[in-house]
């Protein structure tokens, strides 16, 4: 097999775009595989832009730079216009819907809508929207396995916010459900 993967997630600072990139590059190397993340900071942690760069193989990887990705995941409307575009052909764009007033199309990739923000309003912890697009994005990009997901997301939550554990898989679930 070979095997690369090269996934891009952008949103605003505070939405957990920075966790959601260490939690995939994190399960990569727990189920063998090989990864890289590299995270890109605007000129504020919470509330300016920020985005990441993951890449998974199965062989080493030598260089973390790619122009288009494989997978999308747009935390908001300024982060799809950016990236929505930099997509291969075939590859997979998921976007907030919630806070995305403008349609979007690429007629070289499969879209997804995730309602993000009012999923994880319904469980009444906004701080959660991150796990409900993570959720649709594990449903149609079948890399991971749900059980190293699970203990890679009680790694980064450690002993302090375990308790935040069934919300977070609550939301991961909800996200799952929410694409067809």
């Amino acid at each position: 097999m070979n095997m690369i993967r090269t996934i891009r997630i952008s949103g605003f600072g505070g939405q957990g775009v920075m966790l959601t990139g260490q939690l995939l590059a994190y399960a990569a190397n727990e189920q063998g595989l090989y990864s890289l993340w590299v995270p890109t900071y605007g000129p504020e942690t919470r509330g300016g832009t920020a985005n990441c760069s993951i890449t998974i193989s199965d062989k080493p990887i030598y260089s973390p730079v790619f122009k288009n990705s494989d997978d999308l995941l747009a935390f908001n409307e300024p982060s799809l216009a950016k990236f929505g575009n930099k997509i291969k052909k075939g590859g997979n764009v998921f976007f907030n819907s919630s806070l995305t007033k403008h349609e979007f199309n690429n007629a070289e990739a499969n879209i997804y809508a995730v309602p993000m923000t009012e999923l994880a309003q319904s469980l009444d912890k906004l701080q959660v929207a991150n796990m409900v697009m993570l959720g649709a994005y594990l449903k149609k990009v079948d890399i991971f396995k749900e059980e190293v997901i699970i203990k890679s997301l009680k790694y980064f939550l450690g002993e302090k916010k375990v308790g935040m554990l069934p919300i977070n898989q609550k939301a991961l679930s909800i996200g799952y459900e929410s694409v067809s």
